[in-house]
Formats: structure tokens, C-alpha cells, sequence
């Protein structure tokens, strides 16, 4: 099949490329040519998809199966792309998240949830990730009627991972010592490589589906003990974990999520962070492979370097506790002595 990825160079976008690549499909790929490295044998085309003159010249009599859209975060650009493609593809998959359900982390949500509200022209200043990611979904659909593919991941991880979550726990479990981790070991999470969603989002396009999809990984598929266990594993790390309880963590003002990567506190507002449905693309034939084989595969990246090095943010927050911080801690969590 012929198939068009916007973006297509980092992380999801290169594991669905590669896999494409894999199964032999024709792939043209549009970007800025910016973030990652075309691979060979496939066609790269440069531009902007906030410019509508390059958009037109892309698909000026040329056709298409299937649009993969791994990069759209804002309604109205998207809905430049939708137009342009309208008429040159026969199914646009868009890639969205999990975030565009309204009543997440809150609740443990499925495809049946409400999504955020998000007017077509809202702008990132004025509205938040998780809508404006909704509000891309919305405009997809409304441009393919019957024709639109929408995958919602959840937590991915995997070689490449620009934000450098898991990475940034590979690179402390590898310096060895003792490593403060948070809350009990025994906390279930729900993670998922994005070599597996690209898997499946192929399956989908080349059995002609569309509709929706949450693709946050098999539920209960690792505890926060057995990840750091699996980074200790992967690295040859003696680190010792010392597990220091969430109201410490509160204590000392260490933020979740960015400060402790993967760390969503036992609270009501995070209360589903980790129990989103992906029912509906299992029963679809999703196969998620065991997360230390996906640590494994991250540090064994990281190593070689063969992906753009991770970020270490998320949006404008640094990823990770700063090193005098995270000797604050340790030391604070020393001094408090025997606890009875």
C-alpha cells in the first residue's frame, strides 16, 4: 500500500515507519526534516504543514491509501492537513492520546468517555494539551466521515522515548547506590511500547477500519517495583532502592509525573491513571510484548545511539530530579531515623 506519514522520524512516527518498511509499503514522508533521519527507501518530501501552498503542491495529482498523522497537536492545523488531503487519501489515521478524555486520570476510561471540549481555532495558549488533542480527533473525523482511524495510546515507552521518562529512571538505576523510588513497589501501572501500537495501527488500516481505539497496554502489566527491577536488570546495576512513602514525596515538594518520572500519587485525581481500558484493540488483536523486554530494548538505544537523544522534558518541565535535589531527598529521608 501507499501510504503518506506526517512526521514519521521520532519515536511513534519512526516505529510505524519502520514497521511499514518491514512489511513492504510504499512510504512518502512529510516534515520539516528537522528531528530525525529519513530512512532509505523512502520518499522524503520538506514542509511545513501550517503552510497550505506546500500542503497543495504535496499532494498535487498524487494519491494515497492510507495518511498516518503522528504529529498533530493543534485543531486548526490539523484541519489544514484534512483539507488538503481530502480526496488524495482514502483513510486518515490520526494519533492521539489518552489525555483527550475528559474524565482521565481521574476514572478508569474507555472509548466510550466523553473527550474534552475544543473549539477548531483554539490556540495552545488558550487551551491545554489534552484538548486541543481532542479537538484534532474531532476535526479528522468530521473531514473523513467513515473514514477516520483514531488511535488513543496511553503511556508509551520504548526505544527513542523523547521525553525520557523511562530513560531518565535507566540512567539513575545504572549509576548504582541507593536510588529513592517512590511510594510502594507493589504499585500496578500500565505501560506500552510504541513498536506495539504501530503494530497494530497497521493491522487496522490494512483490515480498512476505522473508528476509535485506546491503546494504553495490557492492564496490570508491571508494578513500579518490577520496572526499576527490569532498568536494574538491563543496565548490570547493584543500585539498592530505597522505597520512600508518597506523603514524604509530598513533603519535600518533589513534583509527580515530571520531578519522579512514571510516579502518579495514590489519590482520587489520579485514581485511573493506570486503568485505562484497551479491551476493545486486544480483542482487535493487539500484541504488547513484556515491558522488561521493552527496557531492555530502551537502554540497548540509548547505548547505541541510535535514535535523537531524549529531551528530558515534558512541555517546558524538565524531566527528573536534579541531581542536588535528589541528594536533598535521600539525605532528608536518612534523617529521619527509625520509623515506629
Amino acid at each position: 500500500m501507499k501510504i503518506l506519514v506526517m512526521g514519521g522520524t521520532v519515536f511513534l512516527g519512526r516505529a510505524f515507519v519502520d514497521e511499514a518498511l518491514r512489511r513492504g509499503h510504499e512510504l512518502t514522508l512529510f516534515n520539516r526534516g528537522q528531528s530525525g533521519v529519513t530512512p532509505a527507501g523512502v520518499e522524503a518530501v520538506r514542509g511545513d504543514r501550517e503552510d497550505e501552498e506546500t500542503l497543495a503542491a504535496l499532494v498535487e495529482g498524487r494519491h494515497w491509501d492510507w495518511v498516518v498523522d503522528t504529529c498533530g497537536f493543534e485543531p486548526r492545523i490539523v484541519r489544514r492537513s484534512v483539507r488538503a488531503l481530502a480526496g488524495h487519501v482514502e483513510t486518515y489515521a490520526f494519533v492521539s492520546s489518552f489525555h483527550a478524555y475528559a474524565d482521565w486520570p481521574a476514572k478508569s476510561v474507555d472509548e466510550s468517555f466523553p473527550r474534552h471540549a475544543c473549539a477548531v481555532d483554539a490556540a495552545p495558549e488558550d487551551v491545554p494539551y489534552n484538548a486541543l488533542k481532542a479537538g484534532c480527533e474531532r476535526v479528522v473525523e468530521e473531514g473523513f466521515p467513515g473514514h477516520a482511524l483514531i488511535v488513543n495510546p496511553g503511556i508509551i515507552v520504548g526505544p527513542g522515548e523523547p521525553v525520557g521518562r523511562l530513560p531518565w529512571w535507566l540512567e539513575t538505576v545504572a549509576r548504582g547506590g541507593r536510588v529513592l523510588a517512590p511510594g510502594s513497589p507493589d504499585r500496578v501501572m500500565q505501560l506500552v511500547d510504541a513498536r506495539d501500537i504501530a503494530a497494530f495501527l497497521l493491522d487496522r488500516l490494512a483490515e480498512g477500519d476505522s473508528g476509535r481505539y485506546l491503546t494504553t497496554g495490557v492492564a496490570g502489566n508491571t508494578t513500579m517495583g518490577e520496572l526499576l527491577a527490569a532498568c536494574a536488570e538491563a543496565t548490570g546495576s547493584d543500585a539498592a532502592f530505597v522505597w520512600a512513602d508518597e506523603r514524604f514525596w509530598q513533603e519535600h515538594d518533589v513534583a509527580p509525573w515530571t520531578e519522579l518520572p512514571l510516579w502518579a500519587p495514590d489519590l482520587p485525581e489520579f485514581a485511573g491513571t493506570w486503568t485505562p481500558s484497551s479491551a476493545k484493540a486486544l480483542a482487535a488483536g493487539m500484541r504488547c510484548r513484556p515491558v522488561a523486554e521493552t527496557v531492555a530494548d530502551t537502554w540497548r538505544a540509548l547505548r547505541d545511539g541510535g535514535y535523537p537523544p531524549p529531551k528530558y522534558l515534558q512541555g517546558q518541565l524538565p524531566v527528573g530530579l536534579a541531581q542536588d535535589k535528589r541528594d536533598a531527598v535521600l539525605a532528608a529521608w536518612d534523617a529521619r531515623g527509625p520509623q515506629g
